[in-house]
């Protein structure tokens, strides 16, 4: 069992420490704090539930003042979220978030680890939370991360209990007590221990928000500590609240850029199980070397490092930093000596001024395609250092060198070499698989389950020796370019599929019995691919033709392809994936590629499929106009109704509104168009002289001023949802014209919906308005606040706070029958 230990803690090291998406040198405040963490041997462990819950204070306050090792679990990966900077939605949302907490931990230091539970929209109470996820599941996965990561404290965001807010919240914090038990237990999960001990953490605790604010909820005298978390460090320069802004403000998808606050910060720490501690976090855990047998010897060795340390010749201390390497080699604690080693190999390469990097030509290659790789290495200091040779995992390739390397002389190392022709491609781990139900992801690999990522299959190992000790330097294979506006910049380096085929409509509804066309893009990876593409279809549906070759002369060259789909003569949802044959290979995935400035360019290959929805539906309205919001696919769907959709901006909006036969707000335009409240008289006037306007949810906080709402009478926005999507919807005004025309609602239009009923409903509004439906999550009161309606003037107003921003993209054959009815509103 102990030798099975060591190997995987190796194992895991490197995965852990895979992450870095550029090089990134430290300057002489970090090596001297990071010469002080050296002494330090404390741990722990941050969790909540989703990314963006975590206190980033006190990551911070914990990682650079502290100076402990220090991690953030968030339960989920935020996929419920909703999106301010683009359309995406469920998992791909969770992939931008999972970035954005990678950004955020590269500023405040904690490293991120996830479980593999599915964010699946806003939860009232913990007990629902834990039956969609699966307890036992989840509860596996953080028993797994506690033990990997030995921490000796936990610390919960929330608590177990209604006053968390959120069903995933306090489930979270209820299940990390549970985990505080069962970690040590080596009864629970025996099936972990082929690669982990138990480990038992000293304490559990609850960090607190808006502490003292109800005097009647605080806890009891000596259930608690306090700290003072907003010191200011003067080796960073900065506090650790103006660090922890900059962290949070990477959560831009949420909307979350805060300012920067200054001065004292108190947190307050709430004891919930194990030993309470009565002055600090830390009381009865010895974070310093005399944790460890032989660490005393450790210790003299890095004390002399501090105090030899000079800012303008860090190359000095090298040679104590060797004989400490040596010491800590020594040790007979597994887990300690792997990661002081590798606190001390990263001090080694700042302290030698080290850079290298090994760089492909191309961005994305596929199986069997050459690439060339340059491999740069420099040192810049005095220090001596060998490049005895390199090796490139995948590309089973090495290079002999043992050269001694001068100072400040780039070594540039260029060569050919090709992908194996079976490689997998590039994929988010937690999405090479279908969900196990809806609320977790599947992942068979033990070792990959809880990472925030998948390390690189091709890695770039240079064996070198700093002042006679031999070290394994270890970095991505990245590819690096010059932007003309932004500089120099990295993105992850990708394997495709040779051809990927992607539809361009992710439903397709027919409303007759009418064929329509099916439009797939494909898309070469590799130059000289040919083939052909077909369509893989559900009895009763039929496509002409039944196969289109393909030729492509170059690289990432894109061909059109179009299908006829005729439907069949009943109503049917179904789905159709597409199909490439390339030689002896066949593949079924599409491309989707998300590009924002302040996380990685990043590549998905999604099964290349669409939702078919043959269904009686009638549109009365043909010209839509759409203003945009927070990004939703609204549009999309409304031109599978038929309709022509124009995006409406300064010059359409603050014009001619007549011809429009419905205005669709977007989501949350309310909340980040700074102009609505100018556009909103021109709005008023087009539906008082006889148009339609249909306004999607929006929050109500950070609303744009508007002197009389955003409708023609008064109503107010409450925090109100339904998140059961089966709740049962009663119908309030069953003559209105929304349930009967052009289309007759009934209960079945509601059937399939997903995630959520609606959000964001309201709880006040002017008698003029008509209510239409009544929806309720289980053993609560019915909100009737959902859609608001009314006649004004010539024409008609709704509010709706049901989630068609969700039902639509996803093909919910009522949502689109409903819709439809809302935008005919007066034809």
């Amino acid at each position: 069992m102990r030798s099975r230990f060591i190997l995987f803690a190796l194992f895991y090291l490197s995965y852990t420490f895979g992450f870095t998406q550029v090089p990134k040198p430290l300057p002489p405040g970090e090596i001297l704090l990071n010469l002080k963490r050296l002494n330090v041997l404390g741990s722990a462990m941050y969790m909540a539930a989703h990314p963006d819950d975590e206190n980033t204070v006190m990551l911070a306050w914990l990682a650079k003042e502290r100076l402990v090792r220090t991690a953030y679990l968030s339960l989920t990966r935020g996929d419920g979220g909703q999106n301010l900077i683009g359309a995406e939605q469920s998992e791909l949302m969770g992939l931008i978030r999972t970035y954005e907490l990678l950004a955020a931990r590269s500023i405040d230091g904690p490293e991120q680890y996830f479980t593999r539970a599915n964010d699946f929209g806003f939860s009232k109470n913990t007990e629902e939370t834990l039956e969609v996820w699966g307890k036992d599941a989840v509860l596996a996965d953080i028993v797994w991360r506690i033990r990997n990561f030995r921490p000796d404290v936990l610390i919960c965001r929330f608590p177990p209990d209604s006053r968390a807010g959120h069903g995933n919240h306090s489930a979270s914090a209820a299940l990390a007590e549970e985990a505080f038990q069962l970690a040590g237990d080596a009864s629970k999960f025996p099936e972990q221990l082929k690669y982990v001990k138990p480990w038992q953490p000293k304490r559990i605790v609850w960090n607190t928000f808006a502490f003292g604010v109800n005097p009647a909820q605080r806890p009891a005298e000596g259930s608690w500590i306090s700290a003072e978390i907003g010191g200011y460090n003067p080796l960073l320069a900065t506090s650790y609240s103006e660090l922890a802004a900059e962290s949070r403000s990477q959560h831009k998808s949420q909307g979350f850029g805060v300012a920067r606050s200054r001065g004292v910060k108190i947190e307050y720490l709430v004891h919930k199980a194990g030993d309470k501690a009565t002055k600090d976090v830390f009381d009865g855990v010895e974070t310093s070397w005399n944790r460890v047998k032989g660490g005393a010897a450790v210790q003299a060795v890095v004390n002399k490092a501090i105090e030899q340390f000079r800012p303008d010749q860090p190359a000095a201390i090298i040679p104590l930093l060797v004989q400490a390497y040596r010491l800590v080699d020594k040790l007979d604690d597994a887990y300690w000596k792997e990661q002081k080693k590798k606190e001390l190999s990263q001090l080694l390469v700042a302290c030698a001024g080290l850079w290298y990097e090994s760089n492909p030509s191309e961005y994305a290659v596929a199986g069997g395609e050459p690439v060339q790789l340059t491999t740069t290495f420099i040192k810049r200091s005095e220090a001596p250092v060998t490049l005895q040779s390199i090796r490139w995992t995948s590309f089973n390739k090495d290079t002999t060198l043992n050269m001694s390397i001068p100072t400040n002389e780039l070594q540039r190392l260029v060569f050919q070499t090709a992908i194996p022709q079976n490689q997998t491609i590039t994929q988010p781990y937690w999405l090479m698989q279908p969900k196990m139900g809806k609320g977790m992801y599947r992942v068979d690999d033990q070792a990959l389950n809880g990472l925030p990522e998948k390390p690189s299959d091709f890695q770039a190992l240079f064996s070198v020796t700093i002042g006679g000790l031999p070290l394994t330097l270890t970095t991505p294979v990245h590819y690096k370019y010059t932007d003309a506006v932004r500089g120099e910049l990295y993105r992850p380096f990708e394997v495709r599929p040779s051809v990927t085929a992607t539809p361009a409509e992710k439903v397709l509804v027919f409303a007759d019995g009418q064929p329509k066309t099916y439009t797939v893009t494909l898309k070469a990876s590799q130059a000289g691919a040919s083939g052909n593409v077909s369509l893989e279809l559900p009895a009763g549906w039929k496509s002409e033709p039944a196969r289109i070759p393909f030729q492509f002369a170059s690289k990432f060259q894109e061909q059109t392809v179009s299908f006829q789909l005729i439907p069949p003569t009943q109503a049917s949802e179904a789905s159709v994936q597409v199909k490439v044959q390339t030689g002896n290979q066949t593949s079924n995935r599409g491309l989707y590629e998300i590009g924002y400035e302040h996380i990685p360019a990043l590549t998905v290959f999604p099964v290349a499929e669409s939702k078919l929805v043959r269904l009686e539906i009638k549109n009365k309205a043909k010209l839509i106009g759409y203003i945009p919001g927070a990004g939703d696919e609204i549009p999309a769907a409304l031109r599978q109704m038929g309709c022509t959709v124009v995006n409406l901006g300064e010059k359409e909006l603050t014009g001619s509104l007549a011809a429009y036969d419905a205005i669709v707000v977007g989501v949350r335009a309310y909340n980040v168009n700074d102009r609505m409240s100018y556009y909103q008289p021109f709005l008023m006037d087009y539906v008082k002289n006889g148009g339609t306007m249909v306004v999607q949810y929006q929050v109500n906080s950070g609303l744009q001023p508007l002197s009389k709402g955003m409708g023609p009478y008064p109503f107010h926005l409450s925090r109100d949802r339904v998140t059961v999507e089966e709740a049962p919807m009663r119908f309030l005004k069953p003559e209105h014209p929304i349930l009967n025309t052009p289309n007759k609602i009934t209960n079945q239009d509601f059937n399939g919906w997903i995630q959520e009923r609606g959000l964001y409903f309201s709880d006040e509004w002017d008698p003029q308005y008509q209510t239409i439906f009544s929806s309720n999550d289980p053993n609560e009161k019915p909100l009737d606040g959902g859609m608001l309606a009314t006649a004004y003037g010539k024409g008609w107003y709704v509010f709706t706070g049901y989630a068609f921003f969700r039902q639509l993209p996803a093909g919910v054959p009522g949502a689109y029958r409903l819709f439809a009815n809302l935008i005919s509103l007066g034809k």
